[in-house]
Parts: structure tokens; sequence; C-alpha cells
């Protein structure tokens, strides 16, 4: 999605004809500028993800098939969905796996702000939904067994 917000010349004209040029930086489409709007202004962010999402997924498509094509495909590939349960995504995949966190710990590693987290579909039903669930509160080896073992699991 960053991608398509700093480059795609569509996304780029849409943008500025429902916002107007202030949403508008040197490095294509301000985040910041298009975040200050969007969450505050329900009907605003339906556009965004309306016009955003789609081609997400189109991408997503083109990139698995380009894989899948490739002299030596991989077994397995992964994909970071933000907002996987939130609109649907869980569909377009195999297996979902969920990586939660305690609330504390997510508010230090990365601050959500906007009241981002109301949006989202609560950490209990992702992990009830998914295939496999982990709490990431310990450290780097621990997560990284985690990974390991669901990877040996998938490519069996």
């Amino acid at each position: 999605m960053h991608r398509l917000l700093r480059s795609d010349p569509d996304v780029r004209r849409e943008l500025v004809e429902r916002f107007g040029t202030k949403v508008i930086g040197a490095d294509g489409a301000d985040r910041e500028a298009i975040a200050r709007i969007v969450f505050n202004d329900a009907e605003a962010l339906d556009w965004l993800e309306e016009l955003l999402h789609p081609k997400v997924v189109q991408e997503h498509a083109a990139w698995r098939e380009a894989l899948a094509r490739s002299p030596d495909p991989p077994r397995v590939t992964a994909t970071e969905v933000p907002l996987l349960f939130e609109t649907g995504g869980e569909k377009r995949f195999d297996v979902v796996v969920v990586i939660t966190a305690p609330r504390d710990l997510r508010a230090e590693r990365r601050p959500m702000p906007d009241g981002r987290e109301q949006r989202l579909v609560p950490e209990e039903e992702k992990v009830r939904l998914a295939d496999y669930s982990y709490v990431n509160d310990g450290t780097l080896e621990e997560l990284d067994a985690f990974v390991a073992d669901v990877m040996a699991r998938l490519t069996v």
C-alpha cells in the first residue's frame, strides 16, 4: 500500500481530486496528511480503502502468480496484512498466522494514534480465527523458534 501511495499515478490523481494537493508531498502521497483526514472522517476512510484495497489485492495476486511461474517456486510465501480480518482478506490465504502482543507492549513498540485500534477486530477474535497464533512478548529467539516451527509444519 505504501508503494501505491508513493508512486501510483492513478492513486495520486484520485487523492488530489478528493482531498486536494495538500495530501501530496515530495515523495508522493503524504501519509500523515491523509491519516489526519481519514481517521477523523469515516466516509473518507471508506473511500480511501475502496481505492487502495483492490489494488493491493491485485498486486499481491500478481506477485504470487509470478513466484509460482518461476523456475524454482517457493513452497511457502508469507504476506503481512495489517487489516486481514477487517477486510475479509483471510479468504485469500491457505493459512493465517496471527502474532499478538499485550496492549501496553504494542503501544511501547509502535504507538497507534487517532484511535485506529478501535477499528480493529479484537485480538481474541483474530486468534480464534487463525490457524496458528503466538503472543510476542518474549525474545526474538523465541519468536524465531515459533516461525521456524510453523514453517516446518507448512513444508512437510
